[in-house]
């Protein structure tokens, strides 16, 4: 794990966007990581939606930061600066 990379304790539910937002921290940044549906479904193996994918998440959350630091690492950020899984 690098420890340049912090994930805090605080995620949300975005209903704009139908997925999980989840923040990470870097050299004092904070860059948001947005988990689909889909993936959380893949992750977990079972059916997600919006009013279980909180639970989900905590459920794969630490397979969800690995996957996470990986983009970040790899510099795989959006136009907008997010990171994107799923």
């Amino acid at each position: 794990m690098n420890q340049n990379i912090l994930f805090v304790d605080r995620y949300e539910w975005d209903c704009g966007r139908q997925a999980v937002v989840f923040q990470a921290q870097q050299a004092g940044q904070l860059i948001d990581c947005i988990v689909s549906l889909g993936l959380l479904s893949q992750l977990d193996n079972a059916n997600v939606s919006k009013e279980n994918a909180l639970a989900v998440f905590e459920r794969v959350r630490f397979d969800l930061e690995d996957i996470a630091e990986q983009a970040i690492e790899k510099e795989e950020f959006s136009p907008t600066g997010e990171i994107v899984l799923g």
